[in-house]
């Protein structure tokens, strides 16, 4: 196998496929066209996509085998790395190991997957092929990521898979896309320039980008500070991204806007690419840091409770998601963070954090897609309105409990694997009041992520609608999704409850991440269904129930006029972090501040150079009155005034024109030599030669 064209293929061939799919939607310049040729036009962009999203995931097979034999199976402790040239000494690198690996195929499916759902789901959008386009570019953006080698190839793909999939977030078009769209891109590009200053400042202290170099550099590193500095940048880059707290404003307006298809893969693989780089961070440049640990520990837990709290109190279905992939970040998070607290003894937390990374995002597939079915068939994300549309539809129940189950860690599916493994963990580290702490929110999260998923099923598929009419046409409508919308989302549950069924099989793929995550140490042999293990997965079942019974029966089912019971959402509107904060204060506020400071200083400005005028480059005071003109002014007046004589010399009755001209070409050239003088002596014109000159610099050390 030729390892370079396989990469190649893996990043080139969506976006060409995008390119293709772009001049097959304009074929027709805007023209009308029959009902017969538009439907065989949305065919053919159709079998594109899912010709590229087939060929993608044969390909990213292929590599993920060759990365399973060679880093897995083989030991090899150094990934092969492949170079593309690039201008002024910045190339891009790829690479492949066992963790890009398994990411590179799990991206690669879940595009596959969601493809197939997309055929059905967008059927009855405008602009189809704009949304199949982007899909595709974000499908080789992200596989840029995963495969990138060094930290610059990483930002690069990384802003182009933010932009391509903005289309995503506004492909409706409407107020609330439109506004949700807006957040996302300002949470973006605000992520990535801080980001790229982060990376400057890297590669300054440190004079390497390359990942596989980060950790021996950093270690030889004698200024922390600016290693911390520049990690605090790339955090918050790589944080934005992921949906960490208080980044995670994206997260609950970006996924109910986009279609579902989009939602899938923006929680379930856009996420991970912000986790991706933040293991960069944690594993390469501070491993077995304890500070940057207790850092990334602390936003971890915030982000798992946060996302969790607002989860139970969600009644929008697909903002329960959302909020529920931001809780599942932050156990994710807890995990990397659990990584540098326990040094070289953390298998358990690698092992947990890497599990817990793949189980999140093949749930998120499965329950997107559930979601999607849903709302192509009630045009209704609330709850209250799809309340009851899943009885009597035994695969979108299957499927939908699939993930439910898994995520919300109950035993002998992939969830319990992970969380029990991220416990343990916790457990290790000791048994200090923060640690202790930590597991206390821990488990607490887990309740409530049991307790929201249980409001979701229980609602959906168990509950009958309080509309009875609504009802009645849920129950008669049997057929919910067409055959291909039925095969991805029964092979992505298929997929999900294989995987959490055989542990062992979970734990061989975690092995594969180690060399990524820089273990040394051997995991040791778990009974992850012995009493002490299932005690803190109950724990959390138990608490999920009480919350379920207890809080969301009784205080979030309110009575209606109409006799029943109804969900609402209790949780204060005011308490929007992005209303009560960002947009008052980066679009209020700074803006004002900005202004009143940009005021000063252009005032500033005009005070010093008439300061300078009036003292450093006040005029000299002259010694003699200089004579009005010189000889060539004198020369000018003389030919001007004979050639005025000779065209009318009835003026020459008159006074003497010659003085006249010479007046003149003196005032003229002394205005110019005024002017001349005032501008070189100005401070405006040094700064502009100085500009000049630094272009000038520039251009030659590029050329060079």
């Amino acid at each position: 196998m030729n390892l370079e064209i396989e990469v190649a293929f893996l990043i080139i061939f969506p976006f060409l496929g995008g390119i293709l799919l772009f001049f097959t939607g304009n074929s027709h310049g805007g023209q009308e066209i029959s009902s017969d040729a538009g439907k065989k036009r949305e065919k053919l962009q159709y079998s594109i996509v899912i010709g590229t999203a087939v060929l993608e995931f044969i390909c990213a097979w292929m590599l993920a085998v060759f990365a399973f034999e060679s880093m897995g199976y083989k030991g090899l402790q150094q990934a092969p790395e492949l170079t593309v040239p690039g201008v002024c000494g910045l190339g891009l690198t790829f690479t492949i190991d066992g963790f890009r690996g398994v990411y590179v195929l799990v991206t690669a499916f879940m595009w596959m997957m969601a493809a197939l759902l997309s055929g059905e789901y967008m059927a009855h959008h405008h602009k189809r092929s704009r949304f199949y386009v982007f899909l595709l570019w974000t499908l080789g953006a992200t596989m840029g990521v995963f495969l990138s080698a060094d930290l610059y190839t990483t930002f690069l793909f990384f802003e182009v898979m933010s932009f391509t999939s903005y289309v995503w977030v506004v492909q409706e078009e409407n107020q609330s896309a439109l506004r949700a769209g807006a957040t996302y891109l300002a949470v973006a590009v605000t992520g990535g320039l801080v980001l790229l200053m982060g990376i400057f400042l890297l590669y300054h202290e440190l004079g390497t980008l390359a990942v596989g170099e980060l950790y021996a550099a950093a270690a030889g590193c004698s200024d922390k500070g600016v290693l911390y500095a520049a990690g605090a940048c790339m955090l918050f880059g790589f944080g934005a991204k992921a949906g960490a707290f208080p980044l995670h404003i994206w997260l609950p307006k970006a996924h109910p806007a986009a279609p579902a298809p989009a939602s899938a893969l923006l929680s379930g693989i856009l996420t991970k690419t912000g986790i991706y780089g933040i293991l960069i961070l944690s594993c390469m440049i501070f491993r077995h840091d304890v500070l940057w640990a207790r850092a990334v520990l602390g936003i971890g837990v915030i982000t798992m409770f946060a996302g969790a709290l607002l989860a139970v109190f969600s009644i929008d279905l697909k903002r329960t998601l959302a909020c529920s992939s931001m809780s599942q970040i932050g156990f994710i998070l807890t995990g990397i963070g659990m990584q540098g607290l326990l040094g070289e003894e953390n298998s358990l937390a690698v092992h947990g954090t890497f599990l817990h990374m793949v189980n999140h995002s093949l749930i998120k597939l499965v329950l997107f897609l559930a979601a999607g079915v849903i709302y192509m068939n009630t045009h209704s994300l609330d709850l209250n309105h799809i309340r009851g549309y899943g009885r009597r539809k035994p695969l979108l129940a299957g499927a939908f409990l699939t993930g439910a189950l898994a995520i919300g860690g109950i035993p002998f599916f992939g969830g319990y694997i992970s969380k029990t493994l991220l416990h343990e963990s916790i457990l290790e580290c000791g048994g200090g009041v923060l640690i202790k702490a930590v597991e206390y929110i821990f488990l607490f999260s887990g309740g409530m992520t049991v307790a929201y998923m249980a409001k979701l099923f229980a609602a959906i598929f168990l509950e009958k609608n309080e509309d009875t009419d609504l009802q009645e046409k849920y129950d008669a409508g049997s057929r919910c999704m067409s055959p291909a919308s039925a095969l991805a989302l029964a092979i992505s549950a298929v997929v999900l409850f294989v995987w959490g069924l055989f542990p062992q099989n979970m734990e061989g793929a975690a092995r594969l991440s180690r060399n990524f995550m820089g273990l040394t140490a051997e995991i040791e042999p778990i009974s992850y269904f012995s009493p002490g293990n299932l005690r803190g997965g109950m724990i959390s079942i138990g608490i999920g129930a009480l919350l379920y019974f207890f809080f969301i029966r009784r205080f979030l089912l309110w009575g209606n006029e109409g006799g029943g019971r109804e969900y609402v959402n209790a949780w204060p509107k005011w308490l929007d972090l992005e209303e009560l904060l960002y947009r008052p204060v980066l679009l209020g506020a700074l803006p004002a501040v900005c202004g009143v400071m940009c005021r000063i200083l252009d005032s500033f400005a005009d005070m010093a150079v008439v300061f300078l005028r009036k003292t450093l480059y006040r005029d000299s005071p002259l010694p003699f009155e200089r004579p009005e003109g010189n000889g060539f002014t004198a020369a000018i007046g003389t030919v001007l005034n004979a050639l005025q004589s000779l065209g009318n010399r009835t003026w020459q009755r008159k006074r003497p024109l010659h003085r006249d001209y010479v007046h003149l070409a003196a005032l003229k050239n002394e205005q110019f030599k005024e002017t001349n003088h005032i501008i070189q002596r100005s401070l405006s014109f040094g700064l502009l030669l100085f500009c000049i000159g630094l272009s000038l610099t520039l251009l030659y050390i590029i050329w060079w």
